[in-house]
């Protein structure tokens, strides 16, 4: 890779500028719209606060913020100054910040003022936050004693609209990603200039096929990989649109958004997916002044999370828009491998993006063959440098050009790649592989069931089985015969080890923020007996 200069929010936000489409609508948001202009004004004035407020190249500023052109103007303003920003996760507890704010170093946070309680009731030392900026009104004595904080529009309102961009490389750090935590401690993940532009260029252009007349809306926020090249560095490679919903997406709001702005490509996840078409399947066609109307839609996209073929189906017959599923990681930033338009295979991840290599290994790091179930290893050039302050970590999960995924796959004779599950997800039963999306997915099947999630426990014997946790639709009860009834449908659709031994009704399964189901909580449930 080269190292002449670049920055990416010169060519995200100013190059629209210098191109003449300074006036095209670059955000909608709460009734409001902005420019790429107006938001080139706000990116460079936060540019400037941030400088102000003694932050230098390379040092770190937290992103706690609802999805808002704050939010847009925060990451921008920290990219063209050689900072880098990093956007968390805004569901955490004051733990999980004080874990992080340590970890990354971060001098200043900006903190949307709902989110504000969090860090306030941080109890331990943080030596390295030096001010806090928040967005909106902050509650009275709401703030960590010993810190300066300031308003945000406060803060910019006095600076300079115009700043230079600092004189970095393709090859510098812009950003950090933390990853989700789903299996442990959250890792940084160290991105780098170009990554956005690589995956904008691959995904976002030769699969979206994204144009200039396009308005995206995600229902993934930005803090998260998925949903930061969804709701906004896709849109702003082509001087697109984007739709911001700073509120939690639950359906009734998601439908209200789509039906007043519009959007010709949606983004979401097969759990927002599956509540969607409950809520629409419902028969509530109006609720809280939402329409079900995806008339403008010309594109859904899943990610997350493996598609089941249950929920892709009764999507396209509920409203007749396909949904490409595929596979991308906070280490590759975004999706890799995928459907495409009139190249789709219900349940399947796809096919490698144009511009990424895949193979799949066994725990030698030898290539298995045809519908043989591997490692998925990613090659290309949005993948992380590495992990912050984690080198054994990185060692394991970055070999050379490849990125260890930990994921197990197969890919069939059309070179069609198939999800099985997480690494650690796998189950052994009876000396067999059993792929718990496989199970949950024939589960999904079922007209009685909304969502269900299968791990593994130890019987009485010590030897491990196969457990469902399953979430119904409403008007369906949960009890013995119902029980039976799922477990013989799967035997039905698979092979008959696969069935689930035992099967738990739930009212909802453990979620990160951005939709992954949390297993190591559900095998901790397992083991225990059920209450």
């Amino acid at each position: 890779m080269a190292t002449t200069n670049f920055n990416a929010a010169t060519y995200f936000v100013d190059r629209h500028i210098d191109e003449q489409r300074g006036e095209r609508i670059a955000v909608l948001y709460e009734g409001r719209q902005l420019s790429y202009a107006q938001v080139q004004r706000l990116v460079n004035q936060t540019g400037n606060a941030l400088r102000a407020g003694g932050l230098r190249m390379e040092e770190r500023v937290l992103l706690l913020l609802l999805d808002s052109p704050e939010f847009i103007a925060a990451f921008f303003g920290a990219i063209k100054i050689g900072a880098v920003p990093i956007p968390i996760n805004t569901n955490l507890q004051p733990a999980d910040y004080a874990y992080i704010l340590n970890d990354s170093r971060a001098r200043i946070v900006i903190v949307s003022a709902p989110l504000l309680a969090a860090i306030s009731q941080i109890d331990e030392p943080l030596p390295f936050l030096r001010q806090i900026v928040v967005v909106g009104e902050p509650p009275p004595d709401s703030l960590p004693a010993g810190l300066a904080a300031r308003r945000f529009d406060e803060w910019v309102g006095g600076q300079p609209a115009t700043l230079d961009p600092a004189p970095t490389t393709e090859d510098d750090v812009a950003f950090w990603l933390y990853t989700s935590g789903t299996t442990g401690t959250p890792k940084g993940a160290v991105h780098l200039h170009h990554d956005m532009l690589v995956a904008a260029s691959t995904y976002g252009r030769q699969v979206l096929q994204i144009r200039p007349d396009d308005v995206t809306f995600s229902v993934a926020k930005l803090f998260f990989a998925y949903g930061l090249g969804n709701g906004l560095y896709f849109p702003f490679s082509v001087g697109a649109t984007t739709v911001l919903l700073p509120d939690r997406p639950e359906p009734a709001r998601v439908f209200a958004a789509i039906a007043r702005y519009r959007p010709t490509i949606f983004f979401s996840a097969p759990t927002s997916f599956a509540a969607l078409l409950a809520y629409a399947e419902g028969q509530r066609p109006e609720a809280n002044g939402s329409r079900i109307d995806l008339a403008s839609v010309r594109l859904c996209v899943s990610a997350g999370e493996a598609l089941p073929r249950p929920i892709f189906e009764r999507w396209r017959e509920r409203f007749g828009v396909d949904i490409l599923d595929g596979i991308g990681s906070t280490e590759l930033l975004h999706i890799f491998i995928s459907n495409r338009v009139g190249q789709i295979w219900p349940g399947a991840s796809g096919i490698p993006v144009p511009g990424y290599e895949a193979k799949i290994v066994d725990d030698a790091g030898q290539e298995v063959g045809v519908n043989e179930i591997g490692s998925l290893w990613v090659k290309g050039d949005s993948a992380a440098a590495c992990y912050w302050n984690r080198h054994a970590q990185s060692k394991r999960t970055f070999v050379g050009e490849w990125t260890n995924t930990g994921d197990k796959y197969y890919r069939d004779a059309e070179g069609v790649y198939w999800y099985t599950g997480r690494s650690d997800d796998m189950l052994k039963v009876s000396g067999q592989w059993v792929s718990p999306f496989e199970v949950e997915s024939a589960l999904l099947a079922h007209r009685a069931v909304l969502e269900a999630a299968v791990v593994g426990f130890l019987n009485a014997n010590e030897l491990t089985q196969t457990m469902a946790f399953v979430v119904l639709r409403p008007d369906y009860a949960g009890d013995e015969q119902l029980a039976h009834e799922l477990q013989e449908f799967v035997k039905g659709q698979l092979a008959p080890y696969k069935y689930p031994r035992q099967i738990r009704f739930v009212a909802g399964l453990p979620k990160t923020a951005t939709g992954k189901i949390q297993r190591f909580k559900l095998r901790s449930l397992a083991a225990s007996p059920w209450l």
